[in-house]
């Protein structure tokens, strides 16, 4: 479906992208735990590309778009490398690696959600496939560094952002009006939502009459 709404050269382009932040990303993390090479480049993998390989085996698309396009396998390979050699300096710019962060989960959650209705899916499950394409790379990174996985514990609000952006797509495929600028839409409004939580560290709720200063259980 997105193939009909941009050039694919401009699809694959913010594919590796997104691959290439979240890789980044997980591999600053493996640095922090002071992984060795083997450990930094398996959670650039697993970041990157594990929400994408969960959707494509749910719905049936094998082999997985990892393994039939050598540049999505490589792309991490490539974030591991410069996080091994440069992390000193990757690290002074982690803020733009939020941002771009943010804009990959806008693009991730959009894509995760129309690939599943292009394979038959409904639009709840549909979008329900969007949101773990965009966050289960960091869950799968979570549970390898034996943290509560950011999903279950939201803070600055990762996952909601993306639900929203899934659900408006879903939204625009029930009302026929799904096109590049309603795709784009969706897009901004995830990374708007989840840069302003980054910003004003907003959060999702806790339990009723649990008040945010009880210390949480660890």
């Amino acid at each position: 479906m997105l193939h009909d709404l941009f050039p694919p050269g401009i699809q694959h382009a913010l594919d590796l992208a997104g691959i290439f932040v979240f890789a980044t990303a997980g591999a600053l993390l493996a640095v922090r735990k002071n992984f060795d090479v083997f450990g930094i480049v398996v959670l650039a993998l697993v970041t990157a590309l594990g929400g994408g390989l969960f959707r494509d085996l749910v719905i049936g698309a094998v082999p997985p778009a990892a393994f039939g396009e050598l540049s999505f396998f490589v792309t991490p390979l490539v974030a591991a490398g410069i996080v091994y050699f440069l992390h000193p300096e990757v690290q002074r710019i982690n803020r733009a690696i939020n941002v771009f962060d943010a804009a990959g989960l806008g693009l991730f959650c959009v894509t995760g959600t129309t690939k599943a209705y292009e394979y038959g899916l409904g639009l709840t499950a549909s979008a329900a496939l969007g949101v773990a394409t965009a966050v289960g790379g960091g869950v799968l990174r979570d549970v390898l560094v034996n943290e509560v996985p950011s999903l279950l514990r939201d803070r600055e609000m990762y996952a909601v952002p993306a639900l929203v952006g899934a659900t408006m797509v879903a939204v625009f495929i029930s009302m026929h009006r799904l096109n590049a600028v309603t795709t784009g839409l969706a897009i901004v409004t995830t990374f708007v939502l989840r840069l302003l939580a980054m910003r004003y560290h907003w959060r999702a709720p806790l339990a009723w009459n649990r008040r945010s200063s009880v210390a949480e259980e660890r």
